[in-house]
Protein backbone atom coordinates (compact mmCIF):
# COMPACT_ATOMS: atom_id res chain seq x y z
CA UNK A 1 0.00 0.00 0.00
CA UNK A 2 1.41 3.04 -0.71
CA UNK A 3 2.07 6.66 0.91
CA UNK A 4 -0.59 7.70 -1.77
CA UNK A 5 -3.47 5.90 -0.57
CA UNK A 6 -3.65 7.13 2.35
CA UNK A 7 -3.52 10.78 2.03
CA UNK A 8 -7.02 10.88 2.02
CA UNK A 9 -7.41 8.54 5.56
CA UNK A 10 -5.37 9.71 8.32
CA UNK A 11 -7.42 8.60 10.97
CA UNK A 12 -5.49 5.41 11.11
CA UNK A 13 -2.48 4.53 13.86
CA UNK A 14 0.66 4.13 12.67
CA UNK A 15 4.02 2.88 14.25
CA UNK A 16 7.32 2.29 12.70
CA UNK A 17 10.96 1.95 14.62
CA UNK A 18 12.58 5.48 14.80
CA UNK A 19 16.26 5.03 14.96
CA UNK A 20 18.28 2.74 13.09
CA UNK A 21 17.57 -1.05 13.96
CA UNK A 22 19.95 -2.96 15.76
CA UNK A 23 23.04 -0.14 15.89
CA UNK A 24 22.14 1.42 19.62
CA UNK A 25 21.84 0.00 23.37
CA UNK A 26 18.49 1.98 23.18
CA UNK A 27 15.47 1.78 20.71
CA UNK A 28 12.87 4.19 19.82
CA UNK A 29 9.70 3.14 18.15
CA UNK A 30 6.67 5.88 17.56
CA UNK A 31 2.90 5.49 16.97
CA UNK A 32 1.06 8.39 15.95
CA UNK A 33 -2.85 8.23 15.58
CA UNK A 34 -5.90 8.96 17.46
CA UNK A 35 -5.82 5.32 18.82
CA UNK A 36 -1.73 5.75 20.29
CA UNK A 37 -2.88 5.73 23.95
CA UNK A 38 -5.11 2.95 23.31
CA UNK A 39 -2.90 0.61 21.76
CA UNK A 40 -0.39 1.55 24.47
CA UNK A 41 -2.99 0.90 27.17
CA UNK A 42 -2.94 -2.36 26.30
CA UNK A 43 0.95 -3.38 26.70
CA UNK A 44 2.11 -0.98 28.46
CA UNK A 45 1.96 -1.39 32.66
CA UNK A 46 3.45 1.89 34.23
CA UNK A 47 5.12 2.10 37.11
CA UNK A 48 3.42 4.32 38.64
CA UNK A 49 -0.37 3.28 39.99
CA UNK A 50 -1.29 6.77 39.56
CA UNK A 51 -0.47 6.77 35.69
CA UNK A 52 -3.22 7.13 33.28
CA UNK A 53 -3.14 8.21 29.38
CA UNK A 54 -5.80 10.36 30.10
CA UNK A 55 -4.74 12.66 32.77
CA UNK A 56 -0.84 12.66 32.43
CA UNK A 57 0.51 15.96 30.50
CA UNK A 58 1.66 16.40 27.35
CA UNK A 59 5.87 16.01 27.04
CA UNK A 60 6.47 13.44 29.62
CA UNK A 61 7.93 10.39 30.38
CA UNK A 62 6.91 7.38 32.04
CA UNK A 63 8.85 4.60 33.50
CA UNK A 64 6.88 0.89 33.24
CA UNK A 65 7.20 -2.64 31.40
CA UNK A 66 5.88 -3.46 27.75
CA UNK A 67 3.67 -7.15 28.38
CA UNK A 68 2.56 -9.76 25.99
CA UNK A 69 -0.03 -11.52 28.42
CA UNK A 70 2.00 -12.43 31.47
CA UNK A 71 5.29 -12.27 29.70
CA UNK A 72 7.70 -8.88 30.48
CA UNK A 73 9.15 -7.94 27.45
CA UNK A 74 11.37 -5.11 28.44
CA UNK A 75 11.60 -2.44 30.99
CA UNK A 76 10.93 1.05 28.87
CA UNK A 77 10.50 4.54 29.09
CA UNK A 78 7.32 5.89 27.40
CA UNK A 79 7.51 9.70 25.98
CA UNK A 80 3.95 11.21 25.59
CA UNK A 81 2.75 13.83 23.08
CA UNK A 82 -0.92 15.13 23.09
CA UNK A 83 -2.56 16.19 20.02
CA UNK A 84 -2.23 18.87 18.88
CA UNK A 85 1.11 19.49 20.50
CA UNK A 86 2.91 16.92 18.56
CA UNK A 87 5.04 16.58 15.49
CA UNK A 88 2.78 14.97 13.38
CA UNK A 89 -0.12 17.02 15.33
CA UNK A 90 -1.87 13.66 16.73
CA UNK A 91 -1.45 11.72 20.01
CA UNK A 92 2.29 10.53 19.66
CA UNK A 93 4.21 7.84 22.17
CA UNK A 94 7.78 7.37 21.71
CA UNK A 95 8.39 3.89 23.24
CA UNK A 96 12.10 3.84 24.48
CA UNK A 97 13.17 0.36 24.96
CA UNK A 98 16.09 -1.60 24.64
CA UNK A 99 18.37 -1.68 21.18
CA UNK A 100 17.74 -5.74 20.45
CA UNK A 101 16.28 -6.56 17.30
CA UNK A 102 14.28 -8.96 18.81
CA UNK A 103 12.56 -6.74 21.51
CA UNK A 104 12.17 -3.99 18.79
CA UNK A 105 9.95 -6.59 16.60
CA UNK A 106 8.44 -8.00 19.48
CA UNK A 107 7.05 -4.99 20.68
CA UNK A 108 5.84 -3.50 16.92
CA UNK A 109 4.42 -6.80 16.86
CA UNK A 110 2.36 -6.75 19.83
CA UNK A 111 1.49 -2.52 18.28
CA UNK A 112 0.46 -3.83 15.15
CA UNK A 113 -1.70 -6.83 16.92
CA UNK A 114 -3.38 -4.00 19.21
CA UNK A 115 -4.85 -2.15 15.53
CA UNK A 116 -1.85 -0.17 14.74
CA UNK A 117 -0.45 -0.33 11.03
CA UNK A 118 3.37 -0.24 10.04
CA UNK A 119 4.18 3.34 8.87
CA UNK A 120 5.47 4.06 5.09
CA UNK A 121 8.46 5.58 5.13
CA UNK A 122 8.16 9.38 5.27
CA UNK A 123 4.58 9.06 6.33
CA UNK A 124 5.23 10.29 10.04
CA UNK A 125 6.93 13.86 8.24
CA UNK A 126 3.76 13.47 5.57
CA UNK A 127 1.61 13.64 8.40
CA UNK A 128 3.07 16.48 9.90
CA UNK A 129 2.89 17.97 6.27
CA UNK A 130 -0.44 17.72 5.82
CA UNK A 131 -1.62 18.43 9.34
CA UNK A 132 0.24 21.94 9.17
CA UNK A 133 2.77 20.96 11.65
CA UNK A 134 5.48 22.01 8.87
CA UNK A 135 5.73 23.24 5.24
CA UNK A 136 7.05 22.04 2.05
CA UNK A 137 10.11 22.96 2.43
CA UNK A 138 10.90 21.41 5.66
CA UNK A 139 9.26 18.42 4.76
CA UNK A 140 11.62 18.14 1.62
Amino acid sequence: MSIASHLTDKTDTICALATPPGTGAIAVIRISGREAFNICDQIFIPGSKKFQFNTVSSHTVHFGLIKSGDKIIDEVLLSIFKAPRSYTRDDVVEISCHGSVYIQQKIIELIVEQGARLAQPGEFTLRAFLNGRIDLSQAE
